[in-house]
C-alpha cells in the first residue's frame, strides 16, 4: 500500500482537519456572499468540502448534523408558506403535474443514453439519473441491486452541477444573492422573541426525528410542521442568521465530503459521461421550464428551480436566496420527489428493458 502524499490531508489528525474545514469553508461562504453569489453560504462550503474529500480528508460529517441542517432549511421555507402561496400552488396543480412528468421522462431518457453509450449498468444509470432526493435514491438503489457507489456519485455530481448552474443562471438573470440573510435578519429585527426562537428550534428537532423514516423527511416534516403552526398563529418562526449559515454549511459540507478519492477513482472513466448526462438533463429541464413559464406567465427562474433535477434542500436554498416563488418551487419539487419514489421501480424496469433491446 502506497504511503499518503506529504500534502495529503489524510496525514493530519481529524481535529486539525475539522478546524481547517470550518475555517476555509466559512471563509469561502463569506467570500461568495461578498460577491453576491446566490446560495453563497451553501455553495462555498460545498466546493471547499469537495476539495477536502479529493485531497484525502478522512473526516465525514455526521448524518444527524446533516439532517438537522435540512430541518433548519425546512423551517425557514415554512416561514414563507402563507395561505396565498398555498392557494397559488393549488391553482397551478395541472402545470406542476405536467412539469413533474416531463422531468421524470427526461431523466429516464438520459438514463437510457448513459446505459447505452456511457458504459453504466441500466439499473444503476436509471437510479443515478432519477430526480429525487439523493439520499432516498441511493437507499432505494441498494434495495434494487444497483451499484450504490455509482448511484451516489451520479446523484451528487448532478447536485453540484445543478447548484453551480443555478447560481450562474441567477446571476445571468440579474438576481443577486443574500436574500436569505436579509430576510432572516429582518425577521429577527422585528423582535427576537426567545420563546418563538426556542419553539422554532424545537420544531426542527421534533420534525427531523419524526421524519427519520420518511424519504427527505428531515426537510419535509419540519417544513409541514412549522408551516402548520405558523398558519394557525401558534408560532412566529424565528431563526437567527448564524444558525442558517451553520445549516447551509452543514448541508454543503456533507455533500462535498462524499467525493473522496476512492469513489472518484472507482468511477473515473465514467465521470465525463456522468457530468455530460447531468448537464444534458439540466439543459433539457431548462427548456421545459421555459415552455412552462411561457404558458403560466411566470418568471423563468422560479420555474427553472421548480423543474431543476437537483436536491430539494439545495433548490429551496437558492429559491429563498434569490427571492423566487418559494411555494411553487417547493410544491413542484415535493410532488416530483413523491412521484419518483412511487414510480422509481417501474421506471428502472423500463430503462433496463429498453437498454436490453438496444444492445
Amino acid at each position: 500500500m502506497s504511503r499518503p502524499s506529504s500534502f495529503s490531508l489524510e496525514s493530519l489528525h481529524p481535529l486539525p482537519q475539522w478546524l481547517l474545514l470550518i475555517l476555509v469553508a466559512g471563509a469561502a461562504g463569506q467570500l461568495f456572499k461578498y460577491f453576491n453569489i446566490p446560495a453563497a453560504l451553501f455553495l462555498g462550503p460545498m466546493l471547499v468540502a469537495i476539495g477536502f474529500g479529493l485531497s484525502g480528508a478522512s473526516i465525514r460529517l455526521n448524518r444527524h448534523v446533516f439532517r438537522l441542517g435540512q430541518g433548519a432549511v425546512g423551517v425557514l421555507v415554512a416561514h414563507s408558506m402563507t395561505m396565498a402561496v398555498l392557494l397559488t400552488a393549488a391553482h397551478s396543480w395541472h402545470i406542476m403535474v405536467l412539469g413533474t412528468i416531463l422531468t421524470v421522462a427526461l431523466s429516464a431518457l438520459v438514463g437510457i443514453g448513459l446505459a447505452r453509450w456511457g458504459g453504466i449498468q441500466g439499473s444503476t444509470a436509471a437510479w443515478g439519473t432519477s430526480p429525487g432526493a439523493a439520499s432516498a435514491m441511493v437507499a432505494m438503489s441498494e434495495d434494487h441491486g444497483a451499484d450504490s457507489r455509482v448511484v451516489a456519485t451520479m446523484q451528487y455530481v448532478r447536485v453540484v452541477c445543478v447548484v453551480m448552474v443555478g447560481a450562474l443562471v441567477s446571476r445571468l438573470l440579474g438576481v443577486d444573492g443574500g436574500g436569505t440573510d436579509a430576510h432572516s435578519s429582518a425577521n429577527v429585527m422585528e423582535g427576537l422573541d426567545l420563546l418563538n426562537l426556542g419553539l422554532s428550534l424545537l420544531v426542527i428537532v421534533v420534525g427531523v426525528t419524526l421524519g427519520a423514516k420518511v424519504p427527505a423527511g428531515a426537510l419535509l416534516v419540519p417544513l409541514m410542521l412549522g408551516g402548520a403552526l405558523q398558519l394557525s398563529g401558534l408560532l412566529q418562526i424565528t431563526l437567527p442568521p448564524w444558525l442558517l449559515a451553520v445549516a447551509y454549511g452543514a448541508i454543503g459540507s456533507y455533500i462535498g465530503l462524499r467525493f473522496d478519492r476512492v469513489t472518484v477513482h472507482y468511477v473515473w472513466r465514467r465521470l465525463p459521461a456522468m457530468v455530460f448526462g447531468a448537464l444534458l438533463l439540466i439543459v433539457l429541464c431548462a427548456i421545459s421550464a421555459y415552455v412552462i413559464a411561457a404558458i403560466m406567465g411566470k418568471d423563468f427562474l422560479s420555474v427553472y428551480l421548480a423543474t431543476s433535477p437537483g436536491g430539494l434542500d439545495a433548490m429551496a436554498i437558492i429559491a429563498i436566496d434569490t427571492h423566487s416563488d418559494v411555494g411553487f418551487v417547493l410544491a413542484m419539487q415535493t410532488l416530483r420527489l413523491f412521484g419518483v419514489i412511487v414510480t422509481g421501480s417501474y421506471i428502472v424496469r423500463q430503462v433496463i428493458r429498453v437498454t436490453e433491446r438496444m444492445a
